[in-house]
């Protein structure tokens, strides 16, 4: 299964309870002793934590997605805010302490609180790997007081597993391909294997497959049949196999293209959420135009208010024409929103577009005036907000109470910069 097979040497870096740990430096507090967690909003009761301490976390049981009106009034505790500019400077800086070690080619940034490296061919300059791994693992703790995990592997895959699966609770893992079977074949739930979420993890248990083990041993063509490409992915996935080079993300190529948010307030009725949908239904078309592609398939995701007992739907809908106009997009939200929708207050939205396609592949007919000029406007509006700014032309709903855009722009990353 695996002769010919590459054997890199690829790690993959987390940084232990990121968010608080930068914010704990930045305080000048201890992460591992203070018990710290990074609230959203400090003003909002129902605002949720983004990170907590490892103390806090033991002690208080606090963790991410705890509501701050959840957590203990306690004198040792610290709430802070996130400063979003700041972690993101630190992360970059991580980087370049990173390139200390390997060129810039060899680093792949996954996220803000992690990344992968290729350490092949640094035994010559810096030794061993593990020591070389060891070095960079103490420089980060000295130089920025930020602990962190690391896992290794033949590719960025097996990286990724060493470090979910294994290293984030001993600091570091190294998974070979022969430990495929002994260490990855009895991971269960599938949710706990990186790339499965849980309504894939639901429809493999449908199919009698609980483990990566039995996905290994499940016929190629059967899941091919099933999945298409990503049937082919699950199951080489399920071997530790990943072709993907260093730079490229692990699965290939954007997929689709998608926006979802949680809402500041309850939203009760269809018109407010009509005009934060037509925010997000600009924003998502808006990035399609600029990738030059369209797709035929829209997704709706909404999620009802904890204090209506919660819960939501997830639907999508395909059409004839592939688009990636703002309108066309909303309408097809609101058919399905009119669908579904059961009166209760609304607090998540997601939306996004799939089964995607080169734009020139539209075939736009000469007669469909109002096509040309859809497109026409959108393109135009696309182009002053890249050159002025994103607020810089908005729609009406934009100024109501209910649109989100505006005060969204002073954020990062969805919190305050």
């Amino acid at each position: 299964m695996y002769e010919g097979l590459e054997n890199r040497k690829i790690i993959c870096i987390d940084m232990r309870s990121f968010f608080a740990s930068c914010a704990a430096a930045d305080a000048g507090l201890d992460v591992m002793n203070t018990p710290i967690a990074v609230i959203g909003n400090l003003e909002q009761k129902g605002s949720i934590v983004l990170a907590a301490s490892p103390r806090m976390k033991k002690e208080f049981g606090v963790k991410t997605g705890t509501r701050l009106f959840e957590i203990p009034n306690h004198p040792s505790i610290r709430l802070i805010e996130p400063k979003m500019e700041f972690f993101v400077r630190v992360s970059l800086e991580i980087v370049r302490y990173l390139n200390q070690f390997v060129p810039s080619e060899s680093i792949h940034v996954y996220s803000v609180d992690e990344c992968f490296a290729d350490l092949g061919g640094t035994e010559k300059l810096w030794g061993p790997i593990e020591k070389t791994i060891k070095h960079i693992q103490d420089g980060l703790h000295y130089q920025f007081q930020l602990p962190c995990a690391v896992g290794m592997g033949p590719n960025m895959l097996m990286a990724k597993l060493a470090l979910d699966l294994e290293a984030k609770k001993t600091g570091f893992a190294k998974w070979t391909y022969e430990d495929v079977q002994t260490k990855l074949w009895p991971v269960s739930p599938l949710s706990d294997m990186w790339g499965i979420g849980s309504r894939l993890e639901k429809t493999l248990n449908n199919m009698g497959i609980f483990s990566v083990g039995q996905l290994a041993k499940t016929p190629l063509a059967m899941l091919e049949e099933k999945f298409g490409v990503m049937g082919n992915q699950l199951y080489h996935h399920a071997w530790g196999i990943d072709l993907s080079k260093l730079g490229a993300p692990i699965v290939d190529g954007q997929i689709s293209y998608g926006k979802g948010q949680i809402l500041f307030r309850d939203y009760c009725t269809k018109r407010e959420v009509m005009a934060v949908l037509l925010e997000m239904c600009e924003d998502v078309a808006r990035r399609a135009r600029e990738a030059e592609m369209v797709g035929r398939t829209i997704h709706l995701t909404i999620g009802y208010s904890k204090d209506a007992f919660g819960g939501g739907f997830s639907r999508s809908r395909s059409i004839d024409e592939p688009t990636n106009a703002t309108m066309t997009l909303y309408k097809v939200c609101e058919q399905i929103f009119d669908e579904f929708y059961d009166r209760r207050p609304v607090r998540r939205i997601s939306i996004s577009i799939t089964n995607l396609e080169p734009e020139h592949s539209m075939q736009l007919s000469l007669f469909e005036d109002n096509k040309w000029k859809e497109r026409k406007l959108g393109k135009t509006m696309d182009y002053l907000r890249s050159k002025y700014g994103s607020t810089a032309i908005l729609r009406a709903v934009s100024y109501t109470e209910a649109g989100t855009a505006r005060k969204r722009a002073g954020l990062l990353g969805g919190h305050k910069k």
